[in-house]
Order: structure tokens, then C-alpha cells, then sequence
């Protein structure tokens, strides 16, 4: 059990220079006892008001200097303060503000809501058990208008799509990834490493791009690129959630439309996921 959706704000000062940080918490804990579930003993529970205060003063005393250092600390907590928290798993997801900038110039106190993905970290562990953090970021839409296709796939009587060598791959990009037991690692500098990865991947590079025979393709290049770059990384498990464009026929109104104007398939649509560790 415990408490979701705890969202706040946490501005920091420095003279006159501000920054924030503005997540929503999920914590919830597993206690060594299931008492209050089969005999209705509450005097082992928590209350789930108690835990949204908790990850408050925590924001409040440590600050938040990475999503998962703040993760970290709310496992920390529970475990050390209640004998009876078995099991404590903690998410953290942060609304992306990015700094204001004015003819290039930073501004010290105003900041723009960029939505080019949403970061996130979980923190689990067990009395007895290792801190295991992960770390992600969702809701990353990308797309290339050219090099990608579709061929040779599996035909049966059942198969109307038509194969192709040059359409546009759009998706939006769900990533997550483990470092295994926790170190004093960098989170900050590993996250904007891996999303760099992610991007290249994808792109391919910035003046010709580079084929992308499929998306369950595109999605193997990322996780391969993470996993040669990134040390720290463990496992990682990317979904690729596609979007798909149809050319209008413009036959009818006397026009040739070559690929200029397309209507995007809402529903239903594809998606491709995998998984991919180390030995």
C-alpha cells in the first residue's frame, strides 16, 4: 500500500539565481506483517497521509539533487526509521522545466516547460536486500520524414500493408533501464548520456541520417549504442509506440501529392518492445 501522485514544486536559491525541481512521487511499502489486511490490526500501518508528509520534509531537509539521489533517500528513510517496512519501492517522475534563455543570455528565474520527454527513476529494496535503482524517460515523440522502411516481411492471405522503402518513422519512445545495485554514480550526467544515445540511434548521423529497416530494427540500435557507452547500465528495455501517416489522395482536386501531405492513423497502432541486458 501506500501513496501516489504526490506532486510539489522545490525551489532552491542561490542569491538571486533560482532552480527547480517539480516531480510526482509514488511510494509505496510492504510490511512484515499482513495483519491489518487479515484481521483488520492497524497497528503496524502507516498512514499514507504519514507518507506524503515524509517525502515533503525529505524534499524540504535534502533538496532534490537528482531524481534518484531523492529516490534513494525516501527507501533510506523508511527503512531506517520503521522496523516493520519489509519492502519500499519509490517512483519519481519530473515535469521537464528548462531555464528561460533571452538572446542566449540565462534568465535567473523563469523557466519554460519543454516537452521533449518526461524523466522518471524508480528505487526498490528489501530488508536484508540490495538498493536497486532504474531510471527511464517516457513520452519522447521522435520522427524522421526519410530513410526508413518495411520489406520482406512475412505474407499470408490475411496481409493487405503494402511494402516500403521510403516512409516516415514516428513513434513515441518509452525507455528504462537498471544500474543494478546502487553506487555513487552521476545520475544526472548518465541520463543526458543515455538520452544523447537515444537520439543519435535514431537520427543516425545529423547531414545524411541512417537506414532503418524496421522499428523493432531502430529500437535494437538504441539499446546496443546505450550498452556500449554507458558502463553503468545493466539492462535496458525500450518500447517504441508507432505512429503511423497515410498520404492524401489528391487525385480528385487535380494535384500530385508526393509525400507532402499526410493525415496521421490514430488507432489502432503499433508497438514494439524489447529487452536487452548484459551477460
Amino acid at each position: 500500500y501506500g501513496k501516489n501522485s504526490i506532486k510539489f514544486l522545490r525551489l532552491h536559491r542561490e542569491g538571486k539565481k533560482h532552480f527547480v525541481k517539480e516531480v510526482e512521487v509514488c511510494t509505496h511499502l510492504r510490511l512484515t506483517s499482513p495483519q491489518e489486511y487479515l484481521e483488520g490490526n492497524n497497528s503496524l500501518v502507516i498512514p499514507t497521509d504519514t507518507i506524503k508528509n515524509i517525502v515533503l520534509v525529505l524534499a524540504k531537509k535534502n533538496g532534490i539533487s537528482s531524481l534518484e539521489q531523492f529516490a534513494i533517500d525516501i527507501c533510506n528513510h523508511f527503512m531506517t526509521t520503521f522496523c516493520q517496512v519489509a519492502y519500499v519501492k519509490t517512483y519519481v517522475q519530473e515535469v521537464p522545466w528548462q531555464r528561460l534563455h533571452e538572446d542566449g543570455v540565462p534568465h535567473i528565474h523563469s523557466f519554460i516547460c519543454v516537452p521533449d520527454g518526461i524523466r522518471f527513476c524508480e528505487a526498490e529494496q528489501c530488508r536484508n536486500g540490495p538498493l536497486i535503482v532504474f531510471a527511464g524517460i517516457k513520452d519522447l515523440k521522435l520522427m524522421k520524414t526519410t530513410q526508413s522502411g518495411f520489406e520482406g516481411f512475412y505474407k499470408n492471405e490475411h496481409t493487405t500493408l503494402p511494402e516500403r522503402h521510403d516512409r516516415i518513422l514516428c513513434g513515441e519512445l518509452f525507455c528504462k533501464w537498471s544500474y543494478g545495485e546502487c553506487k555513487d554514480f552521476d545520475f544526472d550526467c548518465i541520463w543526458k548520456k543515455i538520452r544523447e544515445c537515444i537520439l543519435e540511434a535514431f537520427a543516425g548521423p545529423p547531414d545524411c541520417g541512417e537506414y532503418s529497416p524496421s522499428y523493432q530494427k531502430t529500437i535494437n540500435c538504441i539499446q546496443m549504442l546505450v550498452l556500449s557507452r554507458v558502463s553503468q547500465v545493466q539492462v535496458i528495455e525500450v518500447v517504441l509506440n508507432n505512429t503511423f501517416y497515410n498520404v492524401v489522395d489528391m487525385k480528385n482536386l487535380g494535384l500530385t501529392n508526393d509525400k507532402e501531405v499526410l493525415i496521421p492513423v490514430e488507432a489502432p497502432y503499433g508497438s514494439c518492445a524489447c529487452t536487452l541486458g548484459r551477460k
